[in-house]
């Protein structure tokens, strides 16, 4: 497999090296030529010279032959940015870290799903660990027969939970109402921009992002053109 790393932050660096450990194939893409050539020596990877938010640079580095490109940078706003060029170019997924709860929620907007949230994982599991619990995230527990997907409420969605139609092999785990986790009964409402946390059978994933698919970049420039 080969990955595709934005700049060389000690997060990025510590992704890279593990990614080797494994074998796979690791392009480190750096601004700062003296940078790359510090790390080479210790760093079995690939360099590629340049930004990289730039649309030439990651068309360079091979959106194709690249599994995943990860945009790990300390800049909010920047990865948001890389993602969504990197979409644009056709790269097979992007992973990006997002730290504050307001742009989490603007991946989820935007169709940018994953997402790596350090903070509030970091966060949950020091409160778990105070308290004499052990936590398990979801990553550990799910396995290759399920997944988990997440859409926006719009208006034509909101209503009673009880009217409220999934497909065969899908169910709510919990939703977020304003940055706030709501475990729903029957007898709840949906309200438009509630965040709904699915679980399903891979089979249905297509199914389900097409009914919740959200406007790409072109869709929403000729929407504001018309």
């Amino acid at each position: 497999m080969r990955f595709v790393l934005i700049g060389t932050n000690s997060l990025t660096l510590a992704t890279a090296a593990m990614m080797r450990d494994e074998g796979f194939d690791v392009v480190l893409i750096e601004r700062d030529k003296a940078r790359i050539e510090e790390l080479t020596s210790s760093y079995d990877c690939g360099f590629l010279h340049g930004d990289g938010s730039s649309p030439e640079v990651l068309e360079e580095a091979g959106p194709t032959q690249t599994d995943a490109l990860f945009s790990l940078l300390n800049n909010e706003q920047t990865n948001i940015i890389v993602a969504l060029v990197a979409r644009s170019l056709k790269y097979r997924r992007v992973v990006l870290l997002v730290t504050a709860p307001e742009f989490e929620r603007i991946c989820t907007e935007l169709g940018l799903d994953d997402t790596v949230a350090p903070n509030r994982a970091v966060a949950r599991h020091l409160v778990n660990m105070i308290k004499g619990e052990k936590s398990l995230e979801l990553a550990t527990i799910i396995h290759q027969d399920a997944e988990v997907f997440s859409f926006i409420v719009g208006t034509a969605d909101a209503g009673p939970l009880e009217d409220f139609e999934l497909p065969a092999g899908a169910r709510i785990i919990c939703l977020y109402r304003r940055d706030k986790l709501v475990l729903p009964e029957e007898t709840d409402q949906l309200k438009a921009d509630d965040e709904v946390i699915l679980i399903t059978r891979p089979a249905r994933l297509p199914e389900l992002k097409q009914r919740w698919a959200r406007p790409s970049g072109n869709d929403i420039a000729e929407a504001d053109d018309g």
